[in-house]
């Protein structure tokens, strides 16, 4: 059986991805630049609302992953948060300089996770190490239980080579999820070259606004997107994703 870890921009994008048959959500906001922290009352209502787990995305910005005193206080504080909270697991992520695991704050970050019975997966910083082979070794050590990776490259399926001599490497001492462009056209051959049995996907549509009122030649954002178009995580997508995962023919 595998399983489909949504990204979920949203509590409606984690609600979506539950119907959708999701066993699980990483909450985070801000997923056109690979997501960051959702904010206390998406985490909040996420978690009352939900009877799947819910992950939360500790990145207190967009860009790498290398933080000052100060990103480190905020992220301890959200992690704090989603405990309060009663999150399932939370998502991160922290390197040196050189490209190599900050092994002394991760271990922070996680003990305290761990203490609470979260679980504790590694994000796609894991990407941008020097070495992923050396790297997947000490985040076994750290004790995550999740690795999510593109294999180092922009998407899943470009990666897919390198998922699999991580996968073949981590033995099932954690589990090696595949995330990066992962879609309903690619899924059944990545889980096939890759061995994973967890996947994760946005698996995201645009969904238009209730607005009747279009006010033209404003944006709020960057060129090419329409203010009145919201991306949230789409039911038949989840379910097209894990059909097809599984090695059925979708409908």
């Amino acid at each position: 059986m595998v399983f489909l870890e949504v990204c979920a921009n949203s509590i409606t994008s984690a609600l979506a991805a539950q119907q959708g048959g999701a066993s699980r959500v990483e909450l985070c906001e801000n997923l056109t630049e690979g997501g960051t922290t959702p904010s206390y009352g998406q985490m909040k209502l996420t978690r009352q609302l939900l009877n799947i787990p819910v992950h939360v995305l500790l990145r207190p910005r967009t860009g790498d992953f290398l933080y000052n005193d100060l990103e480190f206080e905020i992220i301890k504080a959200d992690l704090q948060c989603a405990i309060d909270l009663g999150c399932n697991g939370v998502v991160l992520g922290i390197l040196n300089a050189d490209g190599t695991i900050d092994i002394g704050r991760c271990k922070q970050l996680i003990d305290l996770a761990k203490q609470h019975n979260l679980h504790v997966t590694f994000h796609r910083a894991f990407d941008f190490c020097t070495d992923m082979f050396q790297a997947l070794e000490q985040i076994i050590a750290l004790g995550c239980d999740t690795i999510l990776t593109s294999g180092g490259k922009p998407t899943a399926i470009e990666g897919a080579g390198t998922i699999a001599q991580l996968f073949l490497q981590a033995k099932g001492r954690i589990d090696i999820m595949p995330g990066g462009g992962l879609s309903e056209y690619n899924v059944a051959d990545l889980v096939h070259f890759t061995g994973s049995t967890f996947i994760h996907s946005s698996a995201k549509a645009r969904h238009k606004t209730a607005m009747t009122y279009k006010k033209e030649n404003i944006m709020m954002s960057g060129a090419n997107v329409d203010e009145y178009d919201i991306l949230t995580t789409d039911v038949e997508r989840v379910k097209a994703i894990i059909s097809l995962a599984n090695g059925n023919q979708h409908h």
